[in-house]
């Protein structure tokens, strides 16, 4: 089943560059998460959460701050385990997987950092490069390629040889996303992609994951508090409350809610049903 999303619309030298959200596959779920359970100590993070997405969509994951929301990305990577419940990925299962089974995993999933975690060290192409360096068996020339191609798609050719030191904030999640890129993931997991950002330069950002989605048809789990971002990115909204999954659904269907939790969200109200 194909759902059409509208177009999205940049500004540039004057001209419009269009964006268009790819539409969202329905008939394969390449995440499943299944009952997870989670909790540090006394405190639960997860209590029964259920989560499905979608081979080529970008779900984007809203709620308070301490709701789980990076916590969730972490038991997707394999960062963490769950107390209880699994999650598959691509079919496999990346709970119940040993290390050498979980490392194949992870190759399928590239991650930007919520403040970019490159290598202070590393220039920007040895960033972009770490991974297919570690991991794969490829000539210099070989990488030196795959590198170039990943810092064109993010538009960064001629930073190459820059320190982390040398750039802006911006161009740092942006070397980040190209590294992400560098082993041709089939998802790839952002974790607060626009924070500290100028609103320019994190409409850049957007527009990098929506046109990233469309050309590579990767799936996208974005977590965020920026809803500005969440409305433009999104094929669909899932909100964390309560230690749960509390609602799915399209980005209209999160703008038109009457539901009081998704209102009180998504105005930014002070008073309501997640005070507290």
């Amino acid at each position: 089943m194909f759902r059409p999303f509208g177009a999205i619309k940049k500004i540039m030298s004057k001209t419009f560059e269009k964006f268009i959200i790819a539409p969202l596959r329905e008939d394969f779920v390449l995440i499943k998460i299944e009952n997870l359970h989670k909790s540090f100590g006394n405190k639960k993070i997860f209590e029964g959460l259920f989560l499905n997405i979608y081979d080529g969509e970008t779900i984007t994951v809203i709620g308070r701050s301490g709701e789980g929301k990076s916590v969730l990305l972490k038991h997707i990577m394999g960062l963490m385990d769950p107390d209880d419940g699994r999650i598959l990925i691509d079919d496999d299962d990346i709970t119940g997987a040993h290390y050498n089974q979980k490392m194949k995993i992870r190759k399928k999933i590239g991650m930007l950092f919520q403040m970019a975690a490159l290598f202070d060290s590393m220039t920007v192409k040895e960033n972009v490069a770490f991974a297919l360096r570690e991991h794969t068996n490829y000539s210099d020339g070989e990488i030196d390629e795959i590198v170039r191609k990943k810092l064109e798609l993010v538009n960064l050719i001629g930073a190459e040889n820059l320190m982390p030191s040398e750039i802006s904030g911006g161009m740092k999640k942006r070397v980040s996303l190209a590294r992400a890129l560098s082993m041709d993931p089939k998802i790839i997991l952002y974790d607060e992609p626009t924070t500290g950002l100028d609103p320019i330069t994190a409409d850049i950002i957007n527009n990098l994951i929506v046109n990233l989605q469309k050309k590579l048809n990767v799936t996208s789990v974005v977590v965020t508090h920026d809803l500005t971002s969440t409305f433009k990115v999104s094929n669909r909204i899932a909100m964390l409350y309560n230690r749960k999954i509390y609602f799915v659904g399209s980005v209209d269907e999160v703008k038109n809610s009457k539901d009081a939790v998704i209102r009180q969200f998504v105005n930014g109200e002070a008073e309501g049903p997640l005070t507290g």
